[in-house]
């Protein structure tokens, strides 16, 4: 799978203007600024986002987003498709002419990597802003406390036997 800077950015910028929700309005200008993405790469973002209702714009002096109507609870997925995103994890992206090999021959392991997207997909539509406004904010008040957050990485996961 390869998920695009586009799908990255997208969440990223909406993750930012949930986190400041309390304002009235988000500018691009201060996304830009927090999250170091241009603004003009947001402005085309912002736009497909609008046209899908995720964002609402506030025009004239004083302008930016917020959240549309479903707020909080939109789910990654949601950004990621508003954005023209493909979850796609297959070689063809799915496409049932070329497929993977062409003239509509599959790969040997085609079935996997589809059933792959369709898990990542799943787990993308299962975890809202909401989700991931808390969780940031949790590890904000961590380290406030100077509680140092434990990585996925640095965690001591079982180790599997070794196959010999």
């Amino acid at each position: 799978m390869k998920l695009t800077t586009k799908g990255r950015y997208a969440v990223t910028a909406m993750l930012d203007l949930a986190l400041h929700e309390d304002e009235e309005v988000v500018t691009v200008a201060d996304i830009s600024r927090r999250q170091q993405i241009s603004v003009a790469y947001l402005e085309q973002l912002f736009g497909r986002l609008r046209r899908q209702g995720l964002v609402a714009s506030v025009r004239g002096p004083g302008g930016g987003y917020r959240l549309g109507e479903a707020g909080m609870a939109i789910p990654i997925a949601s950004i990621i498709q508003a954005v023209n995103e493909s979850i796609s994890t297959t070689q063809c992206g799915g496409d049932p002419v070329q497929c993977c090999k062409g003239e509509g021959q599959q790969c040997l392991t085609h079935d996997l990597w589809e059933a792959l997207g369709q898990e990542i997909s799943r787990f993308l539509d299962g975890i809202t802003l909401a989700q991931l406004v808390l969780e940031h904010r949790r590890k904000e008040q961590q380290q406030a406390a100077g509680i140092v957050p434990l990585r996925l990485n640095e965690a001591r996961l079982p180790q599997r036997p070794a196959h010999g």
